[in-house]
């Protein structure tokens, strides 16, 4: 056993055990030695982009994984611990751009490179199950659900809004506009609207939304809540503007009625306005013959496509010189475009009620508009001044939103109503007229899954001039990607490869015809891939018996920006699919961990044009103030840098660590146990260098005191079962084994940064421990020990795993991949004395050792039979003895 712990040696040594083994290829229905069936638990960590190297935050995620997997394992169970690549997107393609290599080549490349740094952290990966998004044999399986979706109307196309970039001449993600510019040419992008593939996740909205809130409760409750809230249910009414306008050819166009919904029918009175979207077919009418709304609606189409980026965008509008008739009073309402309407949200048109709604207040306000107060706060007088809306809205009730205080005023008939009853009059108003009803309303919108870029499954479709939009026949998936094309900025190089679309026929006539050159969005990839880790081999079905016996996972880990989209469209696919007969779960995910962020400080410097260039930490000798807080930084030349706080570790602003400089240095061991121990899993971490240094230097501690047991069993022999422990050793066993309760608890509820600490006070336990040569002494300390490796071993799985070899622990309990979880000894925990604390007049003056068993009475004379006693009594006689039991003792003189 080499006497100086060397990282490399040891990980090295137990990475070709555990290879030599197979150690981590998991099968179903696994039994245990006694042939009795295992209970199975799937946990998974999110699949990494394959962007060329982990980053911290893949450490910290997959050893998360990797502790609860062994820590289970040793417990019994049959655990599967999987790992894929979600290969498609962007990146590839921006790579390609730079480098002028293919996207495929590139991603293979850093498959490979990353698969190493897996690999080297010693993570129970079964990689017999390995997928990537980007192989035709995954990806036959997308194109082959959406066939299925789009016979059963779940999949269907329609035009689509999207960002154009007129100079790529290529639709951009919403990533890709910066501040209204294409991010690589810098063109003003353009709205446009082009055809697309939808999935229809809003039928599934009502059961997404019940099943979020009864069917998963092992879910944080901050992920639920934002799943609420895009899914969005609203009830409310929708109800019609009638109009007269009337197209060329003089039909009413919309039938005569523009159609809005509100949750706030109690407001009705208070409408001054209406604003439609830039694509409403009233503002496209008016733009035909004013110029104005024309300039304006090609102004908007600069603007963004989400709510999100509207939300935050000023909002502007004109007015189109048409009106529609108020629903109640037939009064004109003058109609406005408004670059905050959004045609894809409801009906693309909005009642505007500046008095009671923040983003019509400041349109009112920017443009002149009437403002009427329809709704109060019962009990409160109106401010004189309204302009500070938000002094406003607490004044009419907007904040109410249960409605429990608003009374409505200035509204005819329905005036001195409360929020409920105001709206069940209004519904029931607009249904006489035949104009309105209550209706239940989603903010979750139908999936637009089309992509006008080339790195991502083709969309199986064939395009015939005769028969238009053909599926692609099932035998004839999977439609193979190319990997040859080279993007160059010219937009989709599909367009242009005749490979791709080289006798390509209409399934239907036979005539020649062209290939579909949309691909999938990316979220596809990622909605399933957790299924095909059950059956990764399977190439007669998407998912087979694997996916019987593992689904639903048991617990999922992954960051908390995937807290929306990519849970959301995974639980979608999964009903998707169970409603299609493959899978028979409702939820994918029975428990999920969003582990926190890791942090380091950024240091940057602004360059002439005001940008910043960042630096590496690393090369930074930190400013401190005289408050000792960082204020700047000193690079190696003298120069000065500016001080950024902490953030994200990321590539833009260098303050990443490579886990593979890590590694090298310290040991895939260390970097794992730092992780862990400085936050809870579901914690921001900060990195501290010196912290790492700490958690190198408590390995060194516990090898070389795996030394010195060595160098002691050479010379005393090895003990054998003891029995028959001394004062010392009984104290050394229950301290070790009222550690080990605390520690499999806090396993149990994956606080690991305690089991670490655990782990630590033990170690402390076992170096306190002055052994004798009895067989008793030497017992205590072996089990310790062996309690410390298995405790230690998810953690640290190399250290644990050659320690246990080389310790002879493998030969009496069996290798520790597999060694059981160890049990906490009750009888140890049973205590043969007790110290109490002796006080003489309420004042501490020492201690008392007395039997577990000992009765007041004993207390009591051992108490004033004590040497402390005695000197401190000087004789006194004790009016009263005073027992508190398990405490202390304290004697009145």
């Amino acid at each position: 056993m080499n006497p100086s712990y060397q990282p490399a040696d040891v990980e090295s040594a137990a990475q070709a055990h555990w290879t030599a083994a197979d150690a981590y290829r998991v099968v179903e229905d696994a039994r245990d030695a006694q042939g009795r069936s295992k209970k199975k638990y799937y946990a998974c960590s999110m699949l990494p982009y394959p962007s060329g190297k982990l980053h911290m935050g893949h450490v910290r995620n997959y050893t998360i994984n990797d502790m609860l997997v062994r820590y289970l394992r040793m417990s019994g169970y049959n655990v599967l611990m999987p790992m894929g690549w979600d290969a498609f997107g962007l990146p590839a393609e921006n790579a390609a751009l730079k480098n002028g290599v293919p996207p495929a080549k590139w991603t293979y490349e850093n498959i490979d490179y990353m698969r190493g740094q897996l690999q080297a952290m010693g993570l129970a990966i079964d990689w017999s199950r390995e997928i990537a998004t980007c192989d035709p044999s995954y990806y036959k399986w997308n194109q082959w659900l959406f066939l299925k979706m789009l016979e059963k109307g779940i999949a269907y196309r329609k035009t689509q809004v999207v960002n154009w970039d007129p100079v790529d001449m290529t639709v951009l993600a919403n990533e890709q506009v910066i501040d209204g510019k294409g991010w690589r040419t810098g063109a003003t992008v353009e709205r446009r609207e082009i055809p697309g593939y939808y999935l229809k996740i809003s039928d599934y909205a009502p059961e997404l939304l019940e099943h979020t809130q009864h069917k998963l409760p092992g879910w944080p409750e901050r992920v639920k809540l934002m799943q609420e809230n895009w899914i969005g249910k609203s009830e409310g009414v929708r109800f019609a503007f009638t109009h007269d306008i009337k197209d060329e050819s003089g039909a009413l166009i919309q039938d005569g009625r523009m159609y809005v919904f509100t949750t706030r029918a109690d407001t009705i009175m208070g409408v001054t306005f209406c604003a439609v979207a830039p694509e409403h077919p009233l503002a496209a009418h008016a733009a035909k013959t004013d110029p104005k709304v024309a300039a304006f609606i090609e102004e908007a189409k600069n603007g963004g496509t989400t709510e999100a980026e509207l939300a935050t965008q000023e909002k502007k509008g004109v007015p189109i010189g048409l009106t529609v008739k108020h629903p109640i009073t037939d009064e004109p309402v003058p109609v406005w475009v408004g670059n905050y309407v959004l045609m894809s949200y409801g009906d693309g048109a909005v009642m505007g009620v500046p008095a009671h709604d923040e983003r019509d207040f400041a349109f009112a306000n920017k443009y002149g508009i009437e403002i009427i107060q329809v709704v109060t706060v019962d009990g409160l007088n109106p401010p004189e001044q309204h302009f500070d809306y938000h002094r406003w809205q607490d004044w009419y009730g907007l904040k109410d939103e249960a409605g429990t205080r608003s009374v409505t005023i200035n509204s005819d008939n329905f005036s001195g109503m409360r929020f409920k009853e105001a709206v069940a009059a209004v519904a029931h108003a607009l249904a006489q007229k035949g104009l309105g009803e209550l209706k239940t309303t989603w903010r979750l919108r139908d999936w637009g899954v089309s992509r006008q870029r080339y790195w991502g499954t083709p969309i199986p479709i064939i395009h015939c001039d005769e028969h238009g939009a053909v599926p692609v026949p099932e035998k004839d998936l999977p439609v193979v990607l190319p990997t040859d094309c080279v993007p160059d900025g010219s937009g989709n190089p599909l367009h242009k490869h005749e490979g791709f679309h080289a006798g390509v026929v209409c399934p239907v006539c036979g005539k020649p015809a062209r290939r579909e050159t949309d691909t999938m969005d990316t979220f596809v990839d990622s909605s399933w891939y957790f299924m095909r880790y059950c059956d990764p081999k399977n190439d007669q079905a998407m998912v087979g018996a694997g996916a019987a016996y593992w689904m639903p996972m048991d617990q999922y880990i992954g960051g908390i920006e995937h807290a929306i989209l990519h849970l959301l469209y995974a639980r979608f696919w999964t009903k998707v699919m169970r409603d299609l007969g493959l899978v028979k779960v409702d939820e994918p995910f029975a428990k999920l961990l969003t582990q926190g962020m890791v942090l380091n400080h950024i240091y940057y410097r602004r360059g002439p044009s005001g940008g910043k260039d960042y630096f590496p930490p690393l090369e930074v000798t930190p400013v401190l103030d005289a408050q000792g807080r960082i204020s700047g930084g000193t690079l190696a030349d003298g120069s000065s840098v500016e001080y950024g706080g902490v953030g994200k570790m990321g590539k833009s602003e260098r303050n990443g660590v490579d886990p593979q400089d890590l590694i090298e240095k310290y040991g895939a061991d260390t970097a794992r146990l730092y992780t862990m121990f400085t936050a809870p899993p579901e914690a921001t971490l900060e990195w501290n260098d010196a912290a790492v240094e700490g958690s190198s230097r408590f390995l060194r501690r516990v090898w070389n005191f795996g030394v010195a047991q060595e160098a002691f069993d050479a010379k005393a022999g090895r003990p054998g079962v003891a029995t028959d422990f001394g004062k010392e050793a009984k104290a050394l066993r229950r301290e070790v084994h009222t550690l080990l309760r605390q520690v499999d608890y806090d396993y149990q509820r994956m606080q690991y940064n305690t089991v670490v600490s655990g782990a630590m006070k033990l170690l402390n336990a076992l170096e306190g421990f002055r052994a004798g040569d009895g067989a008793g002494d030497r017992a205590a300390v072996r089990e310790g020990f062996g309690i410390l490796l298995r405790v230690l071993y998810p953690a640290t799985p190399h250290i644990a795993q050659q320690l246990w070899q080389q310790l002879g622990y493998a030969d009496a309990v069996g290798d520790l991949l597999d060694a059981p979880w160890p049990v906490v000894d009750t009888t140890a925990l049973v205590q043969d004395e007790i110290e109490l604390m002796l006080q003489i007049n309420g004042k501490l003056r020492g201690k008392v050792v007395v039997p577990a068993s000992a009765s007041k009475d004993d207390i009591e004379a051992l108490a004033l039979a004590s040497d402390d006693f005695v000197q401190h009594a000087a004789g006194a006689p004790p009016k009263r003895v005073i027992v508190v039991p398990g405490r202390l003792v304290n004697v009145v003189l």
